[in-house]
C-alpha cells in the first residue's frame, strides 16, 4: 500500500476507531472507492480551511455509545455548496435535514425510469440498487434515533448547544490533565464561557456596591467641545495630518486603536462614532441631530472607566471599528438594512459602558446591587444597555427624538438583543444557534444562506458583535499581545480585591499563580477558533486572513510554554518577585479597596474624580 493510500485510510478513521470487521473491509478498498467515499463523507478539517491551519473541536467526531466506525450514520455529515466546496455539518438539526435530503436523493434515483437506449449507462445495477436501499434505511434509522432523543422543550439550537458542551467539556478535561496551570485554564474557560447549572451555585455572598457615572460636568465639557462649528472629526485634534492617516485606515482589520486614542486626546469612541456613522450616511438617513448625538457620545465615553486596564473606552471603540470592518464586506453589506447596521454599530459602542472591571461572577458572589437588580442574570450586560438608554431620557442627550416611534422602538429592541448577546456565559449557546441556522439554511436552500426572519438576522448580527468583542486574538501579534497584557492585569486586579475580601480567587485572577501562555492557547482553541470558524463559514471567502493570524498567534503562545523557565509568569514568580508584587498590590489598596457604601445612581462624580486622580498618580 502506498503512502498516499495509508494517509487516505487514516482520514477514514479520523474520528473513531472502527471495529475489526470494518478494518478488514477498509483494507480491501481500492483507492478510487476510498477517494469517492471521502468526497461524500469527509469528516476531517473543513475544506475551506488551510491544511496548515488547526481546526476546532467542533470538527472532531463525538464518540457515541455504539462505537461505530465512520459510516453514513457518523456524527458528522457533509454537503457541497454552490462553489463546489465541502461544508462539514456538525449541528444535529442540520444533520437530520441532510440525512433526509440524502434519502430523497436515493428515492429519486431508484424511481427514475429510463427514457431510451442512451440511458443504459446511467441505470443502476441490482447490487447498486440494493446498496442504495440499505444506505437509505440506515439514514432513516439514524434520523429516527436522533428525533427520538429530542426533548419537547429543547429548541434545535439547544440540541447543538448540548452537543457542543459535551465536546468542549471532554476537551477541557483532557487539557486540565496536562498540568496544574492547564487545570486552571480549563476552570477559567468553563466558569466564564459556559452556563452554570443551578446545582453548581454554592457560593458565599459578600456585599459589594458598584456605582455608575453621570454628572453635569461631563455635559459642560461636551458643550465646550462643541462650541461653534462641529469639529472635523467630531473632536478637536492637534495633528490633522496624522488623524487623516488614521481615518484612511479605518477599514483595516489591524487598526491601531491605541494610537487613535492618543491622536484624539482620549476621545476614541466619540471620534470613531462620528466618523463611521457620518461616512456611512446613517446619521443623515435617520435625521439625527448632531448636537445631542455628540453630547450623548461624550457621556457614554466618560462612563467607560479610565482606570480599567481593559474594559475602557478604547476597547469600546475597538469593538465598534471591528464591526464596521465586518459589516463592510460585500457578502453581508447587502444583507442587512441601514437600521440593522446602525443598531449593530451602536450596540458595539455601548456594549461595555460603565464596566466596573469585575466579572459577573464576582458581582453575584458579592451580592452587589446590580446582581440583585438583575437577579444574577447577565448582570453587566443588562447594566450596560440600561445605562446607555437611561441617558436618552435626558432631553439634551436624546438624539432619537426625530425618529419615528416604531423605528426608535426597533432600534432599542435590536440594541438590547445585541448587547445581551455579549454575555460570555452565553457563548456556546449563541455559537450553536448560529451554526444551526447557517447549516440548516444551506441544506434547505441548496448551499445558499438565506436569512428570512428577524430572529435569523439578529442572530447573525449577534454573532458578529460577539466575535468582534473577542477579536483581539485574530489581529496582528503586537496588537494581540497588548490587549492580552491589559485583560490579564484587569483579571489580576479583581484577584487582588478577592484576596482583600477573603473570597476564593477566581481562575486566571491570581497574579502570583497564572500561566498567560496556556491561557491564550486555551482561549483560542476552545473559544475564539470555533466561533471564528463559524463566522468565516458564514462570510466565506472573507475572514480567512483572521483564521490564519489566529493560528499564528496560537503558535506564538504555544511555542513559549516549554521555554518558560521555572519562576517565570507561567509557573508563578520566585520569592523576591512575589514580595515585590505583594508590595505593589498593597500600594493599590486605598484606591482598590472596599467599595462605596452608597449606590449613588444620580451623582457619581466620585468615580469620575477617582479616574482623574488615578491618571494624575500615573503621570506623577
Amino acid at each position: 500500500m502506498s503512502a498516499s493510500d495509508e494517509k487516505t485510510l487514516q482520514w477514514l478513521s479520523f474520528s473513531e476507531e472502527p471495529n475489526a470487521s470494518e478494518k478488514n473491509e477498509s483494507e480491501e478498498l481500492s483507492p478510487q472507492i476510498v477517494e469517492e467515499y471521502l468526497s461524500q463523507h469527509s469528516t476531517g478539517m473543513p475544506r475551506k480551511l488551510s491544511d496548515q491551519r488547526r481546526g476546532s473541536f467542533l470538527y472532531r467526531s463525538e464518540a457515541d455509545s455504539s462505537s461505530r466506525g465512520l459510516s453514513r450514520t457518523s456524527s458528522m455529515s457533509s454537503m457541497t455548496d454552490k462553489n463546489g466546496l465541502d461544508d462539514i455539518i456538525v449541528t444535529p438539526f442540520a444533520q437530520i435535514l441532510a440525512r433526509l435530503r440524502d434519502v430523497k436523493h436515493c428515492m429519486n434515483r431508484l424511481t427514475q425510469l429510463p427514457s431510451g437506449d442512451d440511458d443504459s449507462d446511467n441505470r443502476l445495477s441490482g447490487s447498486d440498487q440494493q446498496q442504495m436501499l440499505l444506505d437509505s434505511l440506515s439514514d432513516i434509522d439514524w434520523v429516527l434515533d436522533h428525533l427520538n432523543k429530542i426533548k419537547a422543550r429543547n429548541s434545535v439550537g439547544e440540541m447543538a448547544q448540548s452537543k457542543f458542551k459535551r465536546m468542549l467539556t471532554r476537551e477541557l478535561s483532557q487539557f486540565s490533565e496536562t498540568s496544574r496551570s492547564g487545570n486552571q485554564v480549563a476552570e477559567w474557560v468553563s466558569s466564564t464561557y459556559l452556563d452554570r447549572d443551578d446545582d453548581e451555585l454554592d457560593i458565599e455572598k459578600r456585599n459589594a456596591r458598584i456605582p455608575m457615572i453621570y454628572t453635569k460636568r461631563i455635559i459642560n465639557q461636551a458643550q465646550q467641545a462643541l462650541k461653534g462649528n462641529f469639529p472635523k472629526f467630531g473632536v478637536e485634534v492637534e495633528d490633522e495630518d496624522a488623524m487623516e492617516e488614521m481615518v484612511a485606515q479605518l477599514n483595516n482589520w489591524n487598526f491601531d486603536m491605541w494610537k487613535f486614542n492618543t491622536i484624539t486626546k482620549d476621545h476614541p469612541l466619540v471620534a470613531l462614532s462620528y466618523i463611521v456613522l457620518t461616512e456611512r450616511g446613517l446619521l443623515r438617513s435617520f435625521n439625527i441631530d448632531m448636537h445631542p448625538f455628540l453630547k450623548y457620545m461624550f457621556v457614554i465615553e466618560a462612563n467607560y472607566h479610565k482606570t480599567n486596564p481593559y474594559h475602557n473606552a478604547v476597547h469600546g471603540a475597538d469593538v465598534m471599528q471591528a464591526c464596521h470592518v465586518l459589516l463592510g464586506y460585500p457578502v453581508v453589506e447587502q444583507v442587512f438594512t441601514d437600521l440593522e447596521v446602525f443598531a449593530a454599530l451602536f450596540a458595539a459602542a455601548i456594549h461595555d459602558v460603565d464596566h466596573p472591571g469585575l466579572t459577573n461572577s464576582f458581582l453575584t458572589t458579592t451580592s452587589s446591587p446590580l446582581a440583585i437588580l438583575y437577579n444574577d442574570h447577565a448582570v453587566l450586560e443588562n447594566h450596560h444597555v440600561a445605562t446607555a438608554f437611561k441617558y436618552l431620557h435626558e432631553d439634551e442627550l436624546n438624539w432619537t427624538a426625530a425618529m419615528p416611534d416604531k423605528q426608535r422602538q426597533l432600534l432599542r429592541k435590536m440594541a438590547i438583543d445585541l448587547v445581551l448577546a455579549t454575555d460570555m456565559s452565553k457563548h456556546l449557546s449563541l455559537m450553536a444557534d448560529i451554526k444551526t441556522t447557517v447549516e440548516s439554511s444551506k441544506v434547505a436552500h441548496n448551499g445558499k444562506l438565506v436569512l428570512e426572519s428577524y430572529t435569523e438576522r439578529i442572530l447573525v448580527l449577534q454573532g458578529i458583535v460577539h466575535s468582534c468583542d473577542i477579536s483581539s486574538a485574530t489581529k496582528s501579534l503586537p496588537i494581540y499581545k497588548s490587549w492580552t497584557e491589559k485583560v490579564i492585569e484587569e483579571f489580576c486586579q479583581q484577584g487582588d480585591r478577592e484576596r482583600e475580601l477573603k473570597l476564593p480567587i477566581s481562575p486566571m485572577c491570581d497574579r502570583y499563580n497564572l500561566s498567560i501562555e496556556k491561557s491564550q492557547v486555551g482561549f483560542i482553541d476552545f473559544i475564539v477558533l470555533p466561533l471564528w470558524e463559524t463566522l468565516a463559514e458564514l462570510m466565506y471567502p472573507f475572514c480567512q486572513e483572521m483564521l490564519t493570524q489566529l493560528n499564528e498567534n496560537r503558535n506564538y503562545y504555544f511555542n513559549r510554554i516549554p521555554e518558560s523557565p521555572r519562576g517565570s509568569i507561567t509557573d508563578g514568580p520566585g520569592a523576591e518577585e512575589r514580595s515585590t508584587l505583594i508590595s505593589n498590590s498593597e500600594k493599590r489598596k486605598p484606591r482598590k479597596g472596599a467599595l462605596p457604601e452608597e449606590d449613588k445612581l444620580s451623582d457619581l462624580s466620585s468615580i469620575d474624580e477617582a479616574d482623574e486622580v488615578a491618571a494624575l498618580e500615573t503621570t506623577s
